[in-house]
Order: structure tokens, then C-alpha cells, then sequence
């Protein structure tokens, strides 16, 4: 059996696919900045040196990456293809001997604890060359939500091969131990996202010169272009105010898979001129700042870091009642709660466009909002989890 000497510092290697914007991302990006580094010795592992945030690990964090991402590669098509079809094939040669290309990229160096950010990183973590080390799966996900089912499969199977599992939301952990109550759990965790509140209120007063202010309201909402993120819902809900004479307009800062569907059905409504799709933005904060109000129509979530982000810039929220949500917001208090319904989402906004009353409500309940968040808590609590597993 192999054995490890106990260093100085506890060595942490992070696992993940790559760094596009995203919450898991932000969450990774949180530990690194924050985790004690004179207890800890960090590592990240990405398959792909790829994403806007590729370049924001902290400096006192090595990077390591086992293939390029496509910002390095050529802008011709033709060449880029060709590109791409050499890293799947990489990362093909890579998965297959992962223990003979780790000892090399890492010089047979050992880790004490490895993490898993998210589901999609747990082969990666379980099927280590490091036997020894202990290992920690992130879970983000509700179990149940239609899309997930294919994978879920592989996530039961994973569950009880972890040392410790740590849950973003109380739901997202009820959820899990409601439709499987018989799995085989490790030790579990629930430990909120920390929120940089000081970071974001002064990344907020960047000047922007493509958001300008309206003389309509501005609903934005942030996150991936995915279809449980709900913003067909939005869109057919905008589509429908401004066809009952309630003039307003709509900004989704973000990328991903649903763009292509998201720029068929905001042609054919024909409001390329209100819905506006604009995109990633490596600092969301001004654009949260400047706009009147956010909104979330999620199908699922955990325990959202971008609701957190405009409750800290005091926005006046419109989200459904998804994952731990209800925690987050007090309805019709600090925000306004809904159902994942077209005909809500509507309803909603129309409230947030008519009723003055309602919104300055809000806001002046919002002031003293920062008193929720803990951000020293929720290290102490991942510190606390990883010595306690470095040790046995």
C-alpha cells in the first residue's frame, strides 16, 4: 500500500474541464484566492487552457493544463479543424494514460487532497493515478431536473467513492437524499458560495460605453445560454408586454450552447432591437448596476452566485422559486419569487414596470443586505473539511 508523508502545507489539486464564465468557475476561483496559503499548496489541473477566466487564478496557484484552448489556436477554419481534431485526440491519449502523462507533467509529485469542482470532473478525480490522497466532489446540480438524467447514472455510482461530498444548497442535498435515500453516502457538507462583496461592488463602477442608460426600464439577466436557464420563457414573455404597449427592454449577458435557438426565436418575434443578446463580459457588475432591474427564470439552480451579486449591487430581483432561492430572497421583500411559468414571468415584470410602490420597497429593503453573507464561515468550513480528511 502506498504511503505519504505529511508535507508542511497540505498539497491541493483542483480538477476541471476548463475556465469559461461560469458559476462553478467563480465558486473555484473564490477558493483559490481565499483558502489559507500558508496551510495549503495549490494545484490546478484543466483539460483545456480555454475560458474567460483562464487567465484569473491567483498567481500563487500553479496552472497546469494538458491542452490548448481555442484562443491559441489558428483563426483560419480550416486550420483550427485540424487543431481540434489533434486535442480530442490528445485528450483521448491522456485519459487512457492518465497515470504515465500525470507523472510527467507533474514530475511524480504527490498530492495530499484532490477536488472535484463539479459532477462533470468526477472520472477525472476518481480515476486518479493518486490513490492515496483523499478526495472531495463539489455538487451543484438538482438531481432530478430532466437534463441531468443521462449522467445521473454515473453521479450514483460516483457518490460513495468519495472521501466527502460538499452540496452548494440544502435543496440541492434534500433532493438528492429524497430520490435516492438508499445510496451509500460519504461524509456530506452543504456550504453556500462566498461572495467577494467588496470586489464586486468596486468592479461595478467600471465606466461601459455599450450599456447606456434607457429611457425604458432594463431588466438584465446573467448567466450561460442554456435551456434550464429559461430564457425562451423570458423571451416570449417580453414579446408579449410589448405587444400589450408595456415598453421596456431586455439584456442577457452570457454565451453557450442555446445562442443558436435564442437568435431564431428573437428573429422571428422580430425584437432583435429589445432583446439583446450581448454576450459574454469578463466584468457583468456595471452592466448589473446600470440596468433597473435582474431576473432569473431558471427551470433549476443550487444556490445561484449571480442572485447573491445583484442582491449585493441592490437590484430589485424577479427569479423562480428554484433550488435555495427562497433562502436567498424574502418575496415581495427583498425580491419578487415565481413560478417557472411564461405567463408568471410576465406577470411579474409587468409588476416591476407599473409598480413604483413595490420596487422602492425593495430597494430600501436591500440596503441592509450585505448582513446575510458570511465569506470567513465558508472558508473556515472547506479549510476545516480539507485538513480533517488530510489527516486521516
Amino acid at each position: 500500500m502506498e504511503s505519504l508523508q505529511m508535507p508542511n502545507k497540505i498539497k491541493l489539486l483542483f480538477r476541471h474541464r476548463s475556465m469559461e464564465m461560469g458559476g462553478v468557475e467563480k465558486v473555484m476561483l473564490s477558493l483559490l484566492n481565499n483558502l489559507d496559503r500558508e496551510k495549503f499548496d495549490m494545484t490546478v489541473l484543466l483539460n483545456l487552457n480555454q475560458g474567460e477566466l483562464r487567465n484569473e487564478i491567483p498567481k500563487h496557484v500553479r496552472k497546469i493544463a494538458v491542452a490548448k484552448g481555442k484562443e491559441d489556436m489558428s483563426p483560419q477554419r480550416l486550420k483550427q479543424k485540424a487543431q481540434l481534431v489533434m486535442r480530442r485526440l490528445a485528450l483521448a491519449y491522456f485519459r487512457k494514460n492518465r497515470n504515465k502523462e500525470e507523472a510527467k507533467l507533474f514530475n511524480n509529485e504527490k498530492f495530499n487532497v484532490e477536488i472535484a469542482m463539479d459532477w462533470r470532473d468526477f472520472e477525472a478525480v476518481l480515476s486518479s493515478p493518486y490513490h492515496y490522497s483523499k478526495k472531495i466532489g463539489w455538487f451543484h446540480s438538482e438531481i432530478q431536473v430532466p437534463k441531468l438524467q443521462p449522467v445521473v447514472p454515473m453521479i450514483l455510482k460516483s457518490f460513495p467513492k468519495f472521501d466527502h461530498i460538499v452540496y452548494c444548497s440544502q435543496r440541492t442535498k434534500d433532493l438528492m437524499h429524497k430520490h435516492y435515500p438508499n445510496l451509500n453516502y460519504p461524509p456530506e457538507s452543504v456550504i453556500i458560495n462566498a461572495i467577494p462583496i467588496e470586489e464586486i461592488k468596486k468592479k461595478s463602477e467600471e465606466n461601459i460605453s455599450d450599456f447606456t442608460k434607457s429611457e425604458v426600464p432594463v431588466f438584465i439577466a446573467v448567466g450561460r445560454l442554456h435551456t434550464r436557464k429559461g430564457y425562451h420563457k423570458l423571451m416570449d414573455a417580453h414579446h408579449k408586454l410589448l405587444k400589450d404597449g408595456f415598453e421596456h427592454s431586455v439584456v442577457i449577458i452570457g454565451d453557450g450552447e442555446e445562442l443558436p435557438n435564442l437568435l431564431l426565436q428573437q428573429k422571428n418575434l422580430g425584437i432583435e432591437e429589445t432583446f439583446i443578446l450581448a454576450g459574454n463580459k469578463m466584468n457583468p457588475y456595471p452592466y448589473i448596476k446600470n440596468a433597473d432591474f435582474f431576473i432569473l427564470p431558471s427551470e433549476s439552480e443550487a444556490w445561484p452566485l449571480v442572485i447573491a451579486e445583484a442582491l449585493i449591487l441592490k437590484k430589485p430581483i424577479i427569479a423562480t422559486k428554484v433550488g435555495d432561492i427562497e433562502m436567498m430572497i424574502d418575496d415581495q421583500k427583498t425580491g419578487y419569487l415565481i413560478d417557472y411559468k411564461t405567463e408568471e414571468i410576465y406577470a411579474a415584470m409587468k409588476e416591476f414596470i407599473t409598480n413604483k410602490t413595490l420596487v422602492e420597497d425593495i430597494k430600501k429593503n436591500l440596503e441592509p443586505i450585505e448582513n446575510q453573507f458570511n465569506n470567513q464561515k465558508i472558508f473556515d468550513a472547506v479549510e476545516d473539511i480539507i485538513i480533517n480528511l488530510a489527516k486521516k
